[in-house]
């Protein structure tokens, strides 16, 4: 009995571990000493991390079906091609099968980087284009204006997402991003001010530019159907030492100035969410009952008074604690919703709805279906019968009917008088004139 208990410690053990291996494909293995630390941060929060060069003959992602990393994240913009088992479709088929997904590019991305960013719902400006703010830039520039100063303002209101603690400056300096408008998956993270715009610092503008204005995407990303997750930066710098350490010395305008970027915060809050660390909620328990009842049924009669209540973890800090939301709703379908109701918040994650149920019979489910901006996708249907009344339960006088029954008592009543007088009644008939 020990051994079974030490086996399945062991294995919840090996579990935890994997979720937490994480493979990083780098350019060169420089990018450890500057970015060392972003690389810490994760390291702290008990992550794995395998440094592999991005064109590694031996590169795997799983070996006899089983992946070996959970995460990835992919630090090499200027890779032409990934070596071994590694390419845009096993990447793919890695996000499919619920991996995570972090990188970071620049001006000088590959057309491999462009190729995962469209499958994942994205689209990288051309090659050699940096973004340009003449407006926004940094004292700290180099003249093309392109190590921008973007304000937390342009950040995404999702603070499962980006953290709420973002009050200082960010420095940008990389390609921007379009996002599929067809895609409703996608999420513009953090967009460029409206002065800004997407095109190669040595040439000259002869032609409208890729990305322009608020349209110009800085950081994107995207929650799968699956719940994977996926964040897409166009700057490596962003996660890079010296953006983490540097000032912020707006040159022009409201001469925005800080004595450090918040770069490491949102990098942070960034990598935390993209690994399943954050936003990550799961359904606990399920009881539906009767009213004044304590056993839960499958089968249920029309008008009957239905209690239902669930329960809902979120993932916080390393532990399940109660989910609290004033937004989770129920929906009783049969086809369609017949109810629609808003759950009522209890103490310890519950919540709760009390309802009667149609005067309509059939199979019908119990649904919560909570999807918001930053969270995982939670879904949870419990199918019942609803089944008419049986004879005994009907009421035995109906008091909308009474008139039907007047109706049929006073029939029977003449016809019982109409009965009476063809029987017994008798005509006198004349007499003849013989007579």
């Amino acid at each position: 009995m020990k051994l079974y208990i030490i086996l399945g410690l062991l294995s919840c053990v090996s579990l935890a571990h994997s979720y937490q291996e994480t493979l990083v494909l780098v350019d060169n293995l420089n990018i450890k000493e500057t970015h060392s630390q972003f690389f810490k941060s994760l390291q702290e929060r008990g992550y794995t991390l395998t440094y592999k060069l991005a064109d590694d003959a031996n590169l795997v992602l799983s070996k006899y079906g089983e992946y070996l990393y959970k995460n990835l994240i992919i630090f090499s913009p200027t890779v032409v091609e990934f070596g071994g088992q590694i390419d845009t479709e096993a990447i793919t088929k890695f996000i499919d099968d619920g991996g995570n997904l972090l990188v970071a590019g620049n001006s000088a991305a590959s057309d491999v980087y462009r190729e995962i960013a469209t499958e994942c719902g994205f689209e990288m400006d051309e090659e050699s284009a940096s973004v340009i703010d003449h407006f926004n830039f940094d004292s700290l520039d180099d003249g093309d204006h392109t190590r921008i100063v973007v304000s937390p303002k342009n950040l995404i209101n999702a603070p499962t997402i980006v953290g709420t603690q973002n009050t200082k400056p960010l420095l940008f300096e990389g390609t921007g991003l379009i996002l599929d408008k067809e895609n409703a998956l996608v999420l513009p993270l953090l967009t460029a001010d409206s002065t800004a715009y997407s095109y190669n610092p040595k040439s000259q503008v002869k032609e409208y530019p890729h990305a322009v204005g608020r349209k110009t995407v800085l950081i994107a990303a995207l929650q799968a159907r699956n719940n994977a997750r996926i964040v897409f930066s166009g700057s490596l710098f962003f996660f890079s030492d010296e953006a983490f350490n540097a000032p912020v010395t707006k040159v022009h305008g409201d001469k925005i100035k800080s004595d450090k970027s918040g770069n490491k915060d949102l990098a942070t809050n960034l990598s935390e969410w993209a690994f399943g660390e954050r936003g990550q909620i799961r359904v606990r328990r399920v009881h539906h009952h009767r009213q004044g009842d304590k056993e839960s049924s499958d089968t249920y009669t029309i008008t009957d008074t239905v209690v239902y209540r669930i329960e809902i973890e979120e993932l916080k800090n390393g532990k399940w604690q109660s989910f609290e939301a004033n937004d989770v709703q129920l929906e009783f379908v049969c086809i369609d919703p017949f109810i629609r109701t808003t759950l009522l918040k209890k103490p310890n994650g519950v919540y709760e709805a009390i309802f009667k149920v149609p005067d309509v019979w059939g199979v019908y489910k119990f649904k919560v279906n909570y999807d918001r901006i930053g969270y995982t996708r939670l879904y949870h249907s419990t199918q019942v019968s609803v089944r008419p009344l049986q004879h005994t339960q009907y009421e035995r006088f109906i008091p909308s009917a009474y008139p039907y029954y007047v109706s049929a008592f006073s029939m029977m009543g003449g016809v019982f008088l109409f009965s009476i007088v063809f029987l017994y009644y008798k005509e006198d008939t004349p007499k003849s004139k013989s007579e």
